[in-house]
């Protein structure tokens, strides 16, 4: 037996005039008034109308496949769908199965006449406008929260979202603890076991910039006004043992070792006398790099570290480079944000000069689209000026660290004594990477300028065979 449904929909639940008991009883009166007798309410409260991916429209869909349906009311047409191609689909299923629908808003819906139909099409098209300008005015305001620092997403592990803002819990220290593990070696497993949180998390937490204080909005990060958890050197420790996509040699430099001629990453082979030997990735395909023994290149690593140690001169003249870059980072005259609050006091000056009819609407809107472009621009500036000055005080910070740590170390009396475990942890801390070239090879450590390393003086030996090493010395298999 056929039957008269009202529709209805919010999306919101702060919607009261388009509530959806409100909807019903505009629903109800108009069949009352019509004489469409008894009503079968079907309500999707907080869907969207974007799709019809919706319980109550499955239901309004399969009574009207089985002919149940012999007039639908709605508060208002743009309740059945915000999408101009779902909405032409269903008025032409309701046309296909002769029901008349009606709207309390802009009355029935009128299939017959060209006029009726160009109607029904232009409401299709007013609707589909609307939810564009939402979806368009919500990513705009995401982008702008963004851009002020501010976090659109559930609060992550370590903070609370307090009034908008994210402020760090009690699991904070458990985040601080997980990322000093994640530097000295640790795997996500023994992380997760230590700490108490599991392994996917932990996995999370250490490669999320959230707690370095930025925001994400999409594939971009800004810089946020939170608290941050961790400071830039620790966040980049805890990066150092995790290599995308691949998995890790047991070798201590697996990772760090790179061909200085293409820049890729070299792996860990074993000669024909089961020793390891760092290859390039590319060779053979381009690459004409040779490969390199592992056991040379971890004495390249030692010397590199000594040579920092011992010569105070390179020292004084890195500290001296680093001191010359921070003041250069730093900007002379009234700053950039004397300009921003410049360009906001004129923003003011002119929405005043708008409402005292003193300059018409377009000459309103040109000038406010300049100083909100100024204004954007400057504080990206200064964002960046910002990060700029926390990525080389942090530079400075580390070098400052590493000279006492290598003022404090012997390293042949560390090196031959030391575990495997041991020697990683100090690479790990202490080394950023580590080039092979034809000729020589370069050791980055870390806050410092790359060291050459002569291949003689950890002998090597250069040539063009595709393993190229000392005899005899390249350590064993693990």
């Amino acid at each position: 037996m056929s039957k008269t449904v009202a529709y209805v929909r919010v999306s919101t639940d702060d919607q009261v005039e388009f509530s959806p008991d409100a909807q019903e009883k505009r629903c109800r009166d108009l069949a009352k008034l019509r004489g469409l007798g008894p009503v079968t309410v079907l309500a999707d409260e907080g869907w969207s109308g974007k799709n019809l991916v919706r319980p109550a429209v499955h239901e309004l869909l399969r009574l009207v496949e089985l002919g149940q349906v012999s007039d639908l009311i709605v508060w208002r047409w743009d309740r059945l769908s915000r999408d101009q191609g779902d909405f032409a689909t269903l008025v032409k299923l309701f046309d296909r199965h002769d029901i008349k629908v009606h709207s309390v808003n802009e009355g029935d819906l009128d299939l017959a006449s060209a006029s009726g139909r160009m109607q029904i099409g232009v409401h299709g098209v007013f609707a589909q406008y609307y939810r564009d300008q939402i979806v368009e005015n919500t990513r705009m305001g995401q982008r702008q929260a963004a851009e002020q620092g501010r976090w659109l997403n559930r609060a992550p592990t370590g903070y609370d979202m307090i009034n908008g803002y994210l402020v760090p819990n009690d699991d904070a220290p458990l985040v601080q603890r997980a990322f000093a593990l994640r530097a000295l070696g640790g795997s996500y497993p023994s992380i997760a076991s230590e700490v108490g949180i599991k392994f996917s998390t932990v996995r999370s937490i250490c490669l999320n910039r959230v707690y370095l204080g930025d925001v994400r909005l999409g594939p971009d990060w800004f810089r946020g006004i939170h608290p941050p958890l961790v400071n830039l050197e620790q966040f980049n420790a805890a990066q150092r043992p995790h290599q995308q996509g691949r998995r890790r040699s047991k070798d201590l430099l697996s990772g760090l070792v790179r061909c200085g001629l293409c820049g890729r990453v070299a792996c860990v082979n074993y000669n024909e006398r089961n020793q390891a030997i760092y290859k390039c990735w590319h060779r053979g395909q381009g690459c004409t790099q040779s490969g390199r023994s592992a056991n040379g290149l971890h004495r390249a690593a030692v010397l590199g570290l000594r040579v920092l140690r011992d010569d105070k001169d390179l020292q004084a003249s890195i500290r001296e480079q680093l001191n010359s870059e921070r003041r250069v980072t730093t900007p002379k005259g009234p700053g950039i944000a004397s300009a921003i609050t410049a360009a906001k006091a004129k923003e003011k000056k002119l929405l005043d000069l708008y409402y005292a009819d003193k300059i018409d609407a377009d000459h309103f809107a040109e000038e406010e689209g300049r100083l909100r472009a100024t204004i954007a621009t400057l504080e990206s500036e200064r964002r960046t000026l910002i990060h700029e000055g926390e990525v080389l005080e942090a530079a400075i910070n580390q070098f400052d660290r590493l000279g006492g740590i290598l003022n404090d170390l012997n390293f042949e009396v560390f090196w031959s004594e030391a575990t495997e475990a041991e020697r990683r942890v100090l690479v790990e801390d202490l080394v950023d990477e580590i080039r092979i070239y034809p000729d020589q090879i370069t050791v980055q450590v870390a806050g410092a300028p790359p060291i050459l390393v002569t291949l003689d003086e950890v002998g090597l030996r250069g040539g063009t065979r595709s393993m190229v090493s000392e005899t005899g010395l390249e350590p064993t298999r693990p």
